[in-house]
């Protein structure tokens, strides 16, 4: 029963390419450890966390008899994918999206979490599912071997009373969870940056936490000479909110808009913005997908370069291609990347004449202007 229905599963709207699948074995793992406890949950009482594209939840559903399965997905184009689906599978309304928050672990039994990348993202997770969940609840969080640490275990110890892991398949592995222990949350995170004079907050799975990763830093040297009298600025990727916070604080003409499809990093940037006194409007978007065509004098960018594991140019020539389309004719596109990846030539096609601003052995600064 489970070949048809992964068999029609997609990653679109996310990046396509043939080492990138929408179902992988840890979706399988973690739906097979919970089998016996998903059969045994009422309506409302399944939780899903970072679903990559929809397999856990949909899965869930067909397979196992969930009903009324809360979902949480950290990234847009996955809430977008397991839309469509569900709705090739014939699924549509069997699950409901909701933010990472104590409605969406109430009462919850059981909780299917597909492991994030950084520690302080399964803090937060942990957190609000022993805050909320019901006291018999098991939390099943599965993750790839190789990404799989020690220190998971002690993440989850610090909200669970007993932390178990199941027998590896398929380089595969599940850590299982009980006993909730109800506390405060430790999110968001704060840090103040004395060198750029800027507070810094993080929720778990925003990209960098409370710090200023490299490359922004290269694109705030550069700040002053971004697009002389632009009235409209866009943060393209925004993370925290760093960039945004920075060009509304040194440029109170501008109108700032941030954007990025992460939840994390949305409500981190609005959290940071509140901490600096400064008004920058921050959304959760795809690629600027409701941000109007030529609306925008300067779009500031430091975007993503790897899917997983996979060094995935595609993903940042999406978001250079969005900003070619929000730009009006004359604006900015200021981007930081890897000097090895040699933007340049799509950032010409793709927005208009491009010049190298700042380089170094690791980090190239360009500005493109929109034909």
């Amino acid at each position: 029963m489970s070949a048809p229905l992964f068999d029609l599963l997609r990653r679109a709207p996310d990046v396509e390419a043939p080492d990138l699948v929408a179902v992988d074995a840890t979706d399988r793992l973690l739906l097979d450890e919970a089998a016996a406890a998903l059969a045994v949950c009422d309506p409302g009482q399944v939780v899903v966390v970072d679903d990559s594209y929809g397999a856990l939840t949909l899965g869930a559903v067909a397979l196992h008899g969930a009903v009324d399965v809360r979902v949480h997905q950290d990234l847009l184009v996955g809430e977008q994918a397991l839309a469509a689906n569900a709705e090739h599978a014939g699924l549509t309304g069997s699950y409901r999206s909701l933010p990472l928050d104590a409605a969406l672990a109430d009462g919850a039994r059981v909780v299917l979490v597909k492991a994030p990348k950084a520690l302080d993202a399964l803090r937060e997770i942990a957190e609000v599912v022993a805050a909320g969940a019901a006291p018999d609840v098991t939390v099943l969080v599965g993750g790839r071997v190789k990404h799989m640490t020690h220190a998971m275990n002690d993440v989850l110890r610090d909200s669970f009373d007993d932390v178990s892991a199941t027998l590896a398949r398929q380089k595969s592995r599940v850590l299982v969870a009980r006993g909730p222990r109800p506390g405060r949350s430790s999110f968001p995170k704060e840090h103040r940056h004395a060198d750029l004079d800027l507070v810094v907050r993080a929720h778990g799975a925003a990209f960098a936490g409370t710090k200023v990763d490299v490359g922004t830093r290269a694109l705030l040297r550069s700040l002053d000479g971004m697009a002389p009298g632009a009235v409209t600025a866009l943060d393209l990727g925004c993370g925290t909110g760093v960039l945004a916070v920075a060009l509304a604080r040194s440029r109170p003409e501008l109108t700032v808009l941030a954007a990025d499809q992460s939840a994390a990093a949305v409500a981190s940037a609005a959290a940071t913005a509140e901490a600096n006194g400064v008004r920058v409007r921050v959304i959760r978007d795809d690629a600027a997908a409701t941000v109007p065509d030529a609306s925008v004098d300067l779009v500031v960018c430091n975007p993503p370069f790897h899917v997983g594991a996979a060094v995935v140019t595609t993903v940042a020539d999406r978001l250079f291609a969005a900003a070619g389309r929000v730009l009006r004719p004359g604006g900015e596109l200021w981007t930081v990347y890897n000097s090895a990846l040699r933007y340049k030539p799509t950032l010409s096609r793709v927005v208009g004449p491009t010049e190298v601003a700042d380089q170094d052995p690791k980090f190239t600064v360009t500005v493109s202007t929109r034909r």
